[in-house]
């Protein structure tokens, strides 16, 4: 009988995939041993694999290069990183090896940029686009970076009242985009975003605030919808309405000349995920091309704004099945050594799922669990696969401990979660590393966070941790651990 979980896989899915294989019979990652990660680190822990920031970039240049050469396409194509998707500094760094662009959403974002720009990270070539809500210290920002001379930032213009504000701190002539307030599938909550200025409205705006405004240019129109890209007749719908807006614009505004499609493409969920990219691109591509030439208006340049798919697809967690509880007639719970709530909060928030696998034990039998975090909150579990309505692992053995891998995880998680800061009922934040490879390809591995100690929390909530970091002392050295007593000190 095929009871192993190695078969199970075998008999659900194509295996090995181009990321996933096994060695030695453990899985490995883009050829990383997760068992020595694991017995050089422990777990909990969570890592970043950063060639794969920069193996994305160049999968969608390389796609949207080829719809431009097969469409004969006259406009360029300006790929942007959103930040918001991942802030951190080796996550930038690696993005912009590949002459790529960003795009920010708050004012911090801009003290991001201004740092990269000290570091010659960037240039005032670097296109920034900056969407998002301005206010005060974001529209102060904004008008600093500009009026230093970065002419290539260009603020989207979200309400009516921005371009005013922004005009009383940027020196001289700017540059604009518009966003268009989408409207959203039937089944939300409500009809239009509140991002945005809506389609009938971009035109009159355009005619009552821009077109005599000596001191703004309008470049950029700016479409996004929350699904992202998806082949359904949603989104090809949304974006017929936006390309109808465009040239309707483009007709009276010659300063337009770039289409910004927003972001949404989707990254690897489960090991069925199938999503033709080429597809897409040549689609999107050749509609644009189609309405504009009907129009008999000049194609636009194509910017787009990717932050899941840049970042996502290189970060992962492993954890340790620590123990498992049998509730009832049916259900066994494998409780893990850290919480779901703190290190993948996008599982609790908006059920999403992420790939999920056993590092280890692939050729023992399997059983269907659930996963439960550490917290005291309900609901800190992870119950189902996006593939299935279940969860199946190499069965629990007290004596053969059992370690499982989330990946994918790279985008929003470390943020949402409130990286450096108070967890959920104290649970500390994993450590994480940060993965590399050298110039002759091989795998290097660097700590750049140990697990939250007790004090790092205690501070946080205003505790003298003086006092605790004495009894910490005091107890060590009459336990005899001098070595850890001399640690502390």
């Amino acid at each position: 009988m095929n009871t192993k979980y190695i078969d199970l896989i075998n008999q659900s899915f194509y295996f090995p995939q181009e990321e996933f294989k096994l060695e030695d019979k453990n899985l490995q990652f883009h050829g990383i041993d997760l068992m020595q990660l694991v017995e050089d680190y422990g777990t909990p822990l969570k890592f970043t694999y950063l060639p794969q920031i920069s193996n994305n970039i160049n999968r969608a240049k390389s796609w949207f290069a080829s719809a431009l050469k097969k469409h004969h396409y006259k406009g360029k194509y300006n790929y942007c990183y959103c930040t918001k998707s991942s802030h951190f500094k080796h996550v930038l760094n690696e993005a912009l090896k590949n002459d790529i662009h960003i795009e920010t959403s708050s004012a911090f974002d801009i003290d991001i940029v201004q740092n990269l720009k000290k570091e010659g990270k960037i240039t005032d070539k670097t296109y920034v686009i900056s969407n998002g809500f301005k206010r005060e210290q974001y529209v102060t920002n904004i008008a600093k970076l500009i009026n230093g001379g970065h002419k290539n930032c260009i603020p989207i213009i979200d309400n009516y009242e921005e371009i005013d504000l922004l005009s009383k701190e940027i020196k001289g002539r700017f540059n604009i985009g518009i966003r268009i307030a989408s409207e959203e599938e039937p089944k939300f909550e409500f009809y239009t975003s509140r991002l945005g200025i809506g389609y009938k409205n971009i035109v009159p705006f355009y005619r009552s605030q821009i077109k005599e405004n000596k001191r703004v240019k309008l470049k950029m129109l700016h479409f996004f919808i929350n699904t992202g890209i998806r082949d359904n007749a949603y989104y090809w719908n949304e974006l017929l309405k936006c390309l109808k807006v465009y040239t309707s614009l483009k007709r009276i505004c010659p300063t337009l000349d770039s289409l910004n499609i927003g972001g949404g493409f989707p990254i690897k969920n489960s090991l069925a995920f199938d999503f033709d990219y080429q597809y897409m691109v040549d689609e999107i591509i050749n509609q644009i091309k189609l309405m504009c030439e009907e129009e008999e208006v000049e194609v636009p340049n194509i910017f787009t704004e990717f932050g899941s798919f840049t970042v996502g697809e290189s970060g992962g967690a492993i954890y340790e099945v620590l123990y498992q509880k049998q509730q009832n007639d049916r259900e066994k719970w494998n409780m893990i050594n850290s919480s779901f709530i703190t290190t993948l909060p996008d599982t609790w928030a908006i059920n999403k799922r992420f790939v999920m696998l056993p590092v280890n034990r692939w050729n023992d039998s399997y059983e269907r669990v659930l996963l439960g975090g550490l917290t005291c909150d309900s609901d800190d579990y992870y119950n189902s696969e996006q593939h299935m309505n279940a969860i199946y692992l190499p069965k629990y053995n007290r004596e053969k401990p059992l370690y499982i891998g989330f990946f994918n995880t790279g985008a929003y998680q470390e943020t949402i979660g409130g990286f450096g800061g108070l967890q959920h009922c104290l649970i500390p934040a994993p450590k994480h590393i940060l993965i590399d490879r050298d110039e002759d390809g091989n795998l290097t591995t660097e700590l750049f966070s140990e697990q939250q100690k007790s004090e790092d929390l205690l501070k946080i909530l205003g505790y003298d941790v003086s006092q605790t970091y004495e009894t910490d002392v005091l107890a060590a050295s009459v336990n005899g651990n001098m070595q850890l007593a001399n640690k502390l000190k």
